[in-house]
């Protein structure tokens, strides 16, 4: 039988999505994979294994993160969320398990995925949450983010934006809706796209902060697509102000409601 989970998790104490060692190696691994697994194996009494819909890095964080695994274990649904949780640590938990189809793939299935980046903006380093926010102290221009932002919609070569270890095939990614709004002392950077390359969120972000800044014009970001140049564009911003909001299915997945197109 095939489920899909939605999970949870603050990714300050994960070295990042992806599992580390091989399944069944007994190493330390502090991955949430692993740590997922690890816990999904308990409750099925026999070795599981997942995919998820897209890999966050260390220290990013995900709102509904979707994985699927299969088993032939037979636990009710609740057993599945509740059970899975209780071995889980406080910073990840399951939202939801639902029964999908045998052809169903949290990765190839998914037809977005959505993002959120937070800076907080002002004088002094953030306290409260500063393991969820990014933060600049010089004052940001978000209306000149976001009309910046708007030439990175389409299909586009992404090459300025990708990591150097990017290990994706092409750089070309539809960027579906991107937008930048300041809430009070906040600027909030959203964005969803069919998929991502390494890092392209935080080196997008990273971009946006010299025009908001007013250091690179509004123009620049058309020069960056064009150029295709990492080394040309602006700094990786950090993990902390990530979150994964979570793919999008097609309706006919079964899925809820918050990850359905």
């Amino acid at each position: 039988m095939r489920y899909a989970l939605g999970i949870e998790y603050d990714g300050s104490g994960f070295s990042g999505w992806q599992r580390l060692s091989q399944p069944g190696v007994m190493t330390p691994d502090g991955s949430l994979q692993n740590v997922l697994e690890t816990a999904l194996s308990r409750v099925a009494n026999a070795s599981v294994a997942t995919v998820c819909a897209g890999r966050t890095d260390a220290g990013v964080h995900a709102r509904c993160q979707v994985v699927h695994f299969d088993s032939d274990s037979e636990r009710s649904l609740r057993g599945w969320i509740l059970g899975t949780t209780a071995n889980l640590p406080p910073a990840l938990a399951v939202r939801w398990c639902v029964p999908v189809a045998d052809d169903f793939n949290a990765r190839f299935s998914a037809r977005a995925r959505r993002y959120r980046y937070r800076i907080l903006n002002r004088s002094a380093r953030p306290g409260l949450q500063h393991q969820f926010l990014g933060w600049d102290w010089l004052p940001l221009d978000a209306d000149a983010m976001h009309t910046a932002a708007q030439a990175l919609l389409g299909e586009r070569d992404f090459s300025a934006f990708r990591s150097s270890q990017c290990q994706a095939t092409h750089a070309r990614r539809n960027l579906q809706a991107i937008s930048v709004t300041r809430m009070e002392d906040e600027v909030v950077v959203e964005v969803q796209a069919n998929a991502f390359l390494h890092h392209m969120v935080r080196n997008l972000v990273g971009s946006l902060l010299l025009v908001g800044r007013g250091e690179r014009p509004v123009e620049w970001m058309v020069e960056l697509l064009e150029g295709r140049d990492r080394n040309v564009a602006g700094p990786t911003a950090p993990s902390a102000g990530l979150l994964f909001l979570g793919p999008r299915y097609p309706a006919a997945c079964g899925l809820p409601a918050e990850v359905t197109l």
